[in-house]
């Protein structure tokens, strides 16, 4: 599979016919324990880092509450998305301060376009390494965060780096419409788990055994960030 040329946004549940029920259980797996992290170790991290896309005005909406709350937080990474989607909107300091972003320090924009996660991962990996970023939460609408944590977590692997990194799932209702589809969350789950399973047969994505690894290595030596978040 080209990743210029993902599988379609809403696929029909026949088209997960192919993926035995062990393959489906991966994705479950996965879901599950990287949604057992707790997002109030949001509030402990170093950046936040936002995911664009799909004309999603509300990842960086819930990202810049946050970003205004916490003055704790050190770094605020805005990732690009595809201007090939009718509904991309260049992502400037000045958008951003009309979504309510008042404090710009410490904000930064990927310049470049990403048409797919892939891209936005790398682009993540080299601000965390450059600007010294010790760990990190993902803002990420829910029906997605599974499939950019794993993108992510892929990019910081092959680079032979770790940090945590906590999910954090946008507050957006499953029937929202999203923009620029129409569709809810609920029709686009079954799209994500093809692309999880096809990406991680290409190696795009983290196998259960990277997560199962990372996983371990997390709680054993950031237990206080998460358990006393």
């Amino acid at each position: 599979m080209n990743p210029h040329q993902p599988a379609p946004r809403v696929v029909a549940e026949e088209d997960l016919a192919a993926f035995t029920a062990g393959r489906l259980l991966e994705v479950m797996k996965a879901l599950t324990v990287i949604l057992t992290l707790p997002q109030s170790a949001a509030d402990q991290v170093d950046a936040l880092v936002v995911a664009t896309g799909q004309g999603e005005e509300w990842r960086l909406t819930h990202a810049i509450r946050s970003w205004e709350a916490n003055p704790a937080l050190r770094h605020l990474l805005v990732a690009n998305g595809n201007p090939a989607e009718e509904t991309y909107v260049e992502i400037t300091l000045d958008y951003l301060r009309s979504l309510g972003l008042r404090r710009t320090d410490g904000v930064h924009l990927q310049a470049e376009p990403a048409p797919n996660t892939g891209l936005q991962a790398a682009w993540i990996v080299n601000q965390v390494r450059a600007r010294g970023i010790t760990s990190l939460a993902l803002v990420v609408s829910p029906y997605h965060l599974t499939r950019v944590y794993l993108t992510v977590l892929k990019a910081f692997t092959r680079a032979g780096s770790r940090l945590p990194m906590i999910p954090l799932p946008v507050a957006v209702s499953p029937d929202t419409p999203v923009p620029e589809t129409g569709a809810t969350a609920y029709d686009l789950v079954p799209g994500e788990i093809k692309r999880i399973l096809d990406y991680m047969d290409n190696g795009w994505v983290a196998t259960p055994q990277e997560v199962q690894q990372y996983l371990q290595w997390l709680w054993s030596h950031h237990k206080g960030l998460l358990v006393t978040s």
